[in-house]
Parts: structure tokens; C-alpha cells; sequence
């Protein structure tokens, strides 16, 4: 039996006006190749970095965000390799004195360990047109501010990986630092893993790039683990390598050897001075920070949520602003939680679509929540309703104009009841010898007679009863 052991590094893009150490402008998404760049970040002689004062703000702030120690002293590094995308040939960075160190983010329960944060500049873009036997060059990037984040080896799982990047991303995009978005590639994640048997020593390590969403990251570690249990389960060695991640195959394939930290002869940048950060600078930080969503799902549980669903909406920036303001409405807490985890979320997941592209408003979200946990409708009305609401229909009003009040008139429903019974005999004999689960499908009628507006706890007792059976 062997066990992952995964560690990730994630880069996040910063949301700056200007790049990292120039005043070219960072929004090049979508522009004409080399259209953002000046001589700074194009490496030419003679020119000198100055740190972007915003980004390294946002370094702290993300810092502090993930509980890490900020040092009131932090320090740019060059970083040295040779690709033909980085045009210094060198890469600004930080090494040995980070902006964040020592942090820790809770995803499920689990504690992951956060090794450091540091600020740095991207590289450029290499461009392989099909066909050709050249490489073109696109340097808009190249400067761009980044975070970098590397945590522990705490990571025992795929599916722990892709929700720790989920929680990374709601914080960056609740603190409004970087958009997050994989599909721009505003955040980017390359992955560590290796396989032991419980107990042993950290085996072999290998890296894997070019995952350009959460799916990829969940789909490469699973491959990667497998290939390597295959390998050590007949005796074979793994060996330490940078892999790539081909989507469309499904499988990881060597890009190169990989370089060591001796190979980047890391030295201090000796065109930026170190920054003192003050309690000052820290705590001017501090309070220009929002409510975090572990500081939310704080509050959700305190509100009567169930850990798990707290978790999944305090880390879901959109759908937890839906949840604020449908609970100021007079929504119940959990049942709220779970409309909008199951749902909501399914009706979005179905149309690809945000909230914000739809017409729901969180008055009628609660109006409809209120309906069903009061009784008021039952909750296949409440279902059928939701597609017209999400559109932003008055769910009072259609239960209004359609008679859709939930029907709790024993005497009506008796009648029909009766009448299911007289016309299904030969279930009614399933359920008097002893199939008990055979209610299900006279209940299913009688809903279906009443357009889904009986009650249904009230329609099996009334079964029960005229069957003369317990379920």
C-alpha cells in the first residue's frame, strides 16, 4: 500500500495597474504581442527596478491572510536562468527573506502548512506556431507581478490539492488582490508529489507544469501517483524530474532533469535596498483587509450552519455575498445553506452561468427558502419554482396566480388518497405484506393529483392509516 505526498507551488497574478518593477501596464490580457513592455522589463543595459509599492501591499496582505510571519525585514533576490523567454537572464525574486513565512490554511478540517509567500516578476511567453521550426517570443508578461506560495508536503490527496486551490483563489479574490482566474492564467499551480508505504521516509519527488486549471491538477496527480506505485511495485526507482501535463492524453511526459537550488545562484538584487516593514506598514495592511472566509465560515457555523456547508459557501466568494444578504432577508440559516449548495449551485453548474447572469435576487432566493421550510409550499413546488425565480420571478407571486399552497386538508386529500388505493390494489397487497417502500410509489400518484401541492408527510400517514400499516 503506498500514500501520495504532495506539495504545491502557485503563482498568483497580481492585480496592479503597473508590472512588478516598471510602469508598463500589466493588463495584457488579450493585447498585441510586445505591445506592454519599455526597457526595464525587456532586460536592456542600464536600467534600474523599482518595486511597485501596491504589490508588495498585497504581498503582506495575502501574508497575513494565510497566518504567516511577516519579518520587518524582506529582501528582492536574482534568481539566474537561461530561457528565451526571461530576458535578463535572470529572474527578480525573493530567496532567503520572503515577504510570509510560516502560514497555514485549513481545508476540511485539515491543517496544510504554508512554507512561504514571496513577491516576484513573471517571465515572458514562448510561442511554438504549429508547423514552424521557430519559436516566437511575446514579452507583454514578462515583469508582471507575482506571488508565489510554496506549501509543506501536507497535502494526501488529488482532491485535497484542487479544494486548497479552490480556498486559495476565494481568498485572493476576497481580499481583491488578483483576479485568480486559471483560464487567463492569473493563477497557476505546479505540483510536487511522490509515493511512500505509511511510515517510510519521503520518497522520490517529481514536478509537474503546465496545469492550467484545478481539474488538470486533480487529473495529473492522479495519473502521476498511479504510474509511480506501478513503478515501485516491480522493483523500479523513481527519478527526480520536471514533467509536463498533456490534457488531451492524459498523461505526464519529461520536459527535463530537474535543476537543483544551487543551479539558480540565487544573490541578493543589488539595484533594490531591503524594505523595512514597520507595525505601522503592518497594521496599516491589516485594517484595509475584509472579512477573510474562514472569518465567514466562523460566522456561518455560529449562525446554525453545519460545518460542511459553511465551508463549501464561505469559500465561494459569489454564492456567500448571495448568502449575506438572502440571511439579512429573513432566510433560515440552513436551509438557506443547502438551497444554495444543491440547488442553486446546479442550476448555475447546468447553464454555466454566474449568479450575476441570471435575475435571482436574494429577496426572492429567501421569499422561496421561507416558503418551503415554513410549509407553506411543499418542496417538489418549491424545485419547480426555482428556474422562474432564478430568472428573477416573485416566487409568492406564482404561488399565488398557480395555487400552489402546499394542500393540508385532510378531508380533501382523504378523497383523493381513497381513490389511489381502489385503483392500485395490487400494491396495496405489497405494502400490507410487509414492503413497506411500495407507499412510495401510491404516495408518488397522489403528489402527482395534487400537482405536487399535498403535503407528503401528510399523505403517508394517510395511507398508513387506511392501509392499516406502520412505515
Amino acid at each position: 500500500m503506498y500514500e501520495p505526498v504532495i506539495g504545491l507551488e502557485v503563482h498568483l497574478h497580481l492585480k496592479t495597474k503597473t508590472k512588478m518593477f516598471c510602469s508598463c501596464s500589466a493588463d495584457y490580457f488579450g493585447a498585441a504581442p510586445n505591445t506592454h513592455v519599455c526597457p526595464v522589463c525587456l532586460g536592456l543595459p542600464g536600467v534600474l527596478p523599482v518595486p511597485n509599492a501596491q504589490a508588495v501591499d498585497y504581498g503582506i496582505m495575502f501574508a497575513l491572510a494565510l497566518g504567516c510571519e511577516v519579518p520587518e525585514w524582506t529582501q528582492f533576490h536574482r534568481k539566474h536562468y537561461f530561457y528565451p523567454d526571461m530576458p535578463k537572464n535572470y529572474q527578480i525574486s525573493q530567496y532567503d527573506r520572503p515577504i510570509g513565512a510560516r502560514g497555514v490554511l485549513e481545508v476540511a478540517g485539515e491543517r496544510i502548512g504554508i512554507t512561504r509567500v514571496h513577491l516576484e516578476e513573471d517571465a515572458g511567453k514562448s510561442l511554438h506556431p504549429a508547423g514552424e521550426a521557430h519559436t516566437l517570443l511575446d514579452f507583454n508578461r514578462a515583469g508582471s507581478p507575482l506571488i508565489e506560495l510554496v506549501t509543506e508536503p501536507d497535502i494526501k490527496s488529488p482532491e485535497q490539492a484542487r479544494l486548497f486551490l479552490n480556498h486559495l483563489r476565494a481568498i485572493a479574490q476576497t481580499l481583491g488582490i488578483s483576479d485568480a482566474n486559471p483560464e487567463e492564467g492569473k493563477m497557476r499551480a505546479d505540483v510536487n508529489v511522490s509515493v511512500r508505504r505509511p511510515g517510510e521516509p519521503l520518497g522520490t519527488k517529481v514536478e509537474i507544469k503546465n496545469l492550467n486549471s484545478f481539474r488538470s491538477v486533480q487529473k495529473a496527480l492522479e495519473y502521476e501517483i498511479e504510474r509511480q506505485t506501478k513503478i515501485l511495485k516491480k522493483g523500479g526507482q523513481i527519478e527526480q524530474a520536471t514533467l509536463g501535463w498533456d490534457e488531451n492524453a492524459g498523461r505526464t511526459y519529461l520536459m527535463r532533469t530537474k535543476e537543483g537550488e544551487a543551479d539558480y545562484r540565487y544573490m541578493p538584487e543589488p539595484d533594490i535596498p531591503m524594505l523595512h516593514v514597520t507595525k505601522e506598514w503592518l497594521e496599516r495592511v491589516r485594517a484595509a483587509m475584509p472579512e477573510l472566509p474562514a472569518e465567514k465560515m466562523r460566522r456561518y457555523r455560529e449562525a446554525g450552519v453545519k460545518a460542511y456547508d459553511a465551508e463549501i459557501l464561505a469559500y465561494d466568494r459569489e454564492l456567500s455575498g448571495l448568502f449575506d444578504a438572502a440571511l439579512a432577508a429573513g432566510a433560515p440559516a440552513q436551509a438557506l445553506a443547502n438551497w444554495l449548495n444543491a440547488d442553486v449551485r446546479g442550476f448555475l453548474a447546468a447553464g454555466e452561468k454566474t449568479v450575476a447572469e441570471t435575475g435571482l435576487t436574494p429577496e426572492h432566493l429567501a421569499a422561496l427558502v421561507k416558503l418551503a421550510d415554513e410549509g407553506k409550499i411543499t418542496s417538489r413546488v418549491a424545485k419547480e419554482l426555482l428556474p422562474e425565480v432564478m430568472e428573477g420571478a416573485d416566487p409568492a407571486r406564482l404561488v399565488k396566480e398557480r395555487g400552489l399552497e402546499a394542500v393540508s386538508d385532510e378531508g380533501a386529500l382523504a378523497k383523493i388518497v381513497d381513490e389511489v388505493i381502489a385503483n392500485n390494489p395490487a400494491v396495496v397487497e405489497q405494502i400490507k405484506g410487509g414492503k413497506a417502500k411500495a407507499i412510495n410509489a401510491l404516495l408518488g400518484q397522489v403528489m402527482k393529483a395534487t400537482r405536487g401541492t399535498a403535503r407528503p408527510d401528510l399523505v403517508r400517514k394517510l395511507l398508513a392509516e387506511k392501509i392499516g400499516v406502520e412505515v
